[in-house]
């Protein structure tokens, strides 16, 4: 499986199924076009491109292009646009074609949608299994969870780093292991001036 640094933001949960099964890297899933009033997940869209970059990945239709240029017009960073190929047909789960006929992110191949990275030059990695990860154990030793003022503590880091402050600790530990190492998280918690709550 190939490892891509940037996170991938794709429509629907389907896409997400599909492309996990190509690919090693954070998936997105704007739900369609909820991500107009999603103010939560934008928010980590933008941080994450600040940080990775992302990769959009929508499916070709007309849905698709609403949804990549509200996205192209509302984010600043590192932004590569991935195009899948428009082939008519339909995917296995649904009873008939789309709209406009044309398979879906979901209905590609996988060779098809590893070319589609490539042309846009998106570059692959090998996946360092040695660098030390953040473990819920070190959110714990840092006082981010199961201790007093832990909740306060996380939503001044989640603020510090400019995430959604409704992340869960396993969403912070996802987030946290995706964009920074193990070094680099260490030093940020040491600049975070933590204000104890009354």
């Amino acid at each position: 499986m190939i490892h891509i640094q940037q996170a991938i933001i794709v429509e629907g949960k389907y896409d997400k199924i599909k492309l996990s099964s190509v690919v090693d890297a954070v998936i997105i899933v704007t739900n369609g076009f909820s991500i107009f009033k999603d103010k939560e997940k934008m928010s980590l869209i933008r941080a994450y491109a600040e940080k990775t970059g992302v990769i959009i990945l929508t499916d070709s239709d007309s849905a698709g292009f609403k949804i990549r240029n509200y996205l192209k017009g509302s984010v600043k960073g590192n932004i590569v646009n991935v195009y899948i190929p428009d082939i008519f047909g339909k995917e296995r789960r649904k009873e008939k074609a789309s709209k406009e006929g044309k398979l879906g992110v979901e209905g590609m191949d996988s060779k098809i949608i590893i070319d589609a990275f490539k042309k846009a030059g998106v570059v692959f990695s090998e996946r360092d299994d040695q660098q030390k990860k953040i473990t819920r154990m070190d959110l714990y030793e840092d006082g981010f969870s199961g201790g007093e003022n832990s909740s306060l503590k996380r939503k001044q880091l989640l603020k510090y780093l400019e995430l959604p402050e409704l992340l869960s600790v396993s969403g912070i530990l996802d987030i946290l292991n995706s964009m920074f190492t193990f070094d680099e998280y260490k030093k940020i918690i040491s600049e975070i001036n933590f204000e104890r709550g009354e």
